[in-house]
């Protein structure tokens, strides 16, 4: 249910982002300045400068699909060790409650001290695995947004050596 809601945010957010993308008018790959006249050099720079910030912006879009693979599985891999965990946890108390049934009448109290033990400890077994795999995507999440982060400021730096490559190409 949680992966049905994310994707359905997602998907909302994403066509949000295309429609104000697509009604936005467009604005040129490079900075239009009288001055500068289009010299084979930077005519040559230009060129360069677009096929590296396209390639960067591919490398961005890759680390940002591979971090949200990433965390799409590790929640799907917590939700699989909880559900694990509360089964056997429901099983062990199901199976000392079986105890208590079958125990003969002098010794029910006994046998329901052990079941009420063996609930509890199976509940504190559940609960630290539902702790661990929690601690466990928020881990992934943690460094998925790194990654995108750091992808990023390596797309900006592209595009901003792009743009003093051009400009340097224009004054020789």
């Amino acid at each position: 249910m949680n992966k049905l809601l994310a994707t359905l945010i997602a998907t909302l957010v994403t066509g949000a982002a295309f429609a104000q993308t697509a009604t936005a008018p467009a604005t040129p790959a490079t900075p239009a300045t009288p001055a500068v006249t289009a010299t084979p050099a930077v005519v040559k720079a230009e060129a360069k400068a677009e096929k590296s910030v396209a390639a960067a912006v591919k490398s961005e879009a890759k680390v940002d699909a591979k971090a949200d693979a990433s965390v799409a599985k590790a929640e799907a891999n917590a939700v699989e060790k909880k559900t694990k965990a509360v089964k056997k946890s429901a099983k062990a108390k199901a199976d000392a409650k079986a105890k208590v049934a079958k125990a003969d009448p002098e010794d029910k109290a006994k046998a329901q001290a052990k079941a009420d033990t063996a609930g509890v400890k199976a509940e504190a077994k559940a609960d630290k695995a539902v702790i661990k795999a929690d601690a466990n995507v928020a881990t992934v999440k943690t460094e998925a947004a790194a990654d995108k982060a750091t992808a990023k400021v390596e797309t900006n730096a592209v595009k901003a050596e792009a743009k003093t490559d051009v400009k340097a190409a224009a004054t020789k």
